[in-house]
């Protein structure tokens, strides 16, 4: 049996979407694949016997839907911190030995399965409070640590890749760079790429962007923001690629605009001149913050062209903040989006490669 822990940088990077993507890969060529999250910092009631709930980890439930696991899914997710658990943690020390009982569970989901993936935390700082740090877990059940790297700037990819190798040091077997932008493809490609690879780090796969994977909908956004719809005509499936904000004059409102595709704007709803500049462009919907009614003509105009209009009681910096702390997220629960998910990893990811260093037979 061999185990694979795939881990990232930072939050959305698009880790849990390519563990699906690896594992269906395996699956496909007759391997069977086993799951497991060592540390979830999401809990989630699950329904269990007898009607009594349980707690788990959400990205679990989903993973063991598409990859069709007979574990419960309370298995699958070996410690949940929960507020609870964390505040005995501090105040007492660990309630029991958290790394003992990783080791448990791994040797437990390891039976009967060729490879075991791992799925780490949203970043390599996590985990240490409950001390499950990733690379304490590696060392801990021997396993090998892909790191997903999402592109931010040509300096802060190399520093993510240089951080993790010193971090998980002789554990990190490679890296897969993701939602690279079509600009700085050239730059990862024929230079950063390299580089890495000089380091002793294998580079897997780079990624391109792939705006679509990470939009959120607009009746995403309504629920998110607990938005009131103003308009008649509403396509809650329409996507929200860019997010922007509307504070300037008009007449630089329109230029900005125009930069952007199936956007959502944020604007106060006094603001009929921005609304108006938006609805001139391709915006999916637009978002009026402080509970300010916008007027019933540019509302009448939006319902014309389609755009959702939106009114939410938080003011323009409340909204963003909320919207930021989901835009950027490959919503698994989208299976549409997990297959292009796939398709992409087929096409840039060296499963070859990947599989000599894992050492599947």
């Amino acid at each position: 049996m061999k185990s694979l822990y795939i881990t990232s940088v930072e939050r959305y990077s698009g880790k849990t979407a390519t563990c699906l993507a690896i594992g269906l890969h395996f699956q496909a060529n007759g391997y069977k694949i086993g799951y497991l999250k060592p540390l979830s910092l999401q809990p989630w009631r699950a329904p269990g016997p007898e009607g009594i709930q349980r707690i788990a980890d959400e990205d679990a439930a989903f993973i063991k839907e598409i990859l069709n696991l007979s574990e419960d899914v309370w298995d699958l997710s070996t410690v949940v911190l929960t507020p609870e658990l964390l505040i005995e943690t501090l105040k007492k020390g660990a309630p029991q030995d958290l790394i003992q009982q990783v080791k448990t569970a791994y040797e437990k989901m390891a039976a009967d399965k060729d490879l075991l993936l791992l799925e780490g935390g949203g970043s390599l700082r996590e985990g240490y409070s409950a001390g499950l740090p990733t690379p304490a877990v590696a060392r801990a059940v021997a396993t090998q640590v892909l790191v997903i790297v999402r592109y931010r700037s040509e300096v802060q990819l190399i520093d993510d890749v240089l951080a993790a190798q010193a971090r998980l040091e002789n554990t990190l077997c490679g890296v897969i760079l993701n939602r690279v932008p079509a600009d700085a493809m050239r730059f990862v490609t024929e230079t950063a790429s390299p580089f890495i690879e000089q380091r002793g780090i294998p580079v897997f796969g780079v990624l391109p962007e792939v705006r679509s994977l990470s939009a959120l909908t607009v009746e995403e956004i309504i629920k998110v923001l607990d938005a009131e719809v103003l308009t008649h005509k509403l396509r809650p499936q329409t996507l929200v690629e860019n997010l922007t904000v509307g504070a300037m004059t008009a007449e630089a409102a329109l230029s900005r605009f125009r930069k952007y595709s199936n956007k959502a704007v944020i604007t106060g709803g006094d603001r009929t001149d921005i609304q108006l500049a938006a609805l001139e462009t391709s915006t999916s919907c637009l978002i009026l913050t402080g509970n300010l009614r916008p007027s019933p003509l540019v509302v009448k105009q939006a319902d014309e062209f389609g755009v959702a209009m939106l009114l939410v009681r938080a003011n323009t910096m409340e909204t963003i903040e909320a919207l930021e702390r989901v835009f950027g997220k490959t919503r698994l629960g989208d299976k549409t989006k997990l297959k292009q998910y796939q398709a992409l990893m087929e096409e840039h990811c060296d499963y070859k490669r990947l599989n000599q260093v894992i050492g599947l037979k």
